[in-house]
């Protein structure tokens, strides 16, 4: 059975979607722990978002270069938090200026 090319589409423009939405930080939004708290940009094209620190582990999201998100300072195996249940290779992310992720 083929697939009607306008759910095609809107697959494909629903998927677009959410990748952008998850390296777009809402207006106003403040790190947890305030200023100075650790931001982070993506240097890699596509960076994978993992369930665990480890590259085995399951792909839970992704980001695309230049997105800028709030981060933990907690860096294991490689892999920086960003929040429970995820994390990212510490190799692809760089803190933002002014920003504390020591």
């Amino acid at each position: 059975m083929l697939v009607p090319k306008r759910a095609l589409i809107i697959g494909g423009i629903a998927v677009v979607g959410v990748i952008y939405s998850m390296g777009v930080e809402k207006p106003g939004a403040v790190p947890a722990s305030g200023a100075g708290a650790c931001k982070v940009v993506v240097t890699a094209d596509v960076l994978n978002v993992r369930e665990k620190p480890d590259v085995a582990s399951k792909v839970v999201g992704k980001f695309n270069q230049g997105a800028e998100t709030v981060a933990d300072k907690v860096v294991q195996d490689g892999f920086r938090k960003l929040a429970a249940g995820k994390w990212v290779s510490e190799e692809f992310v760089k803190p933002l200026p002014g920003h504390d992720c020591g």
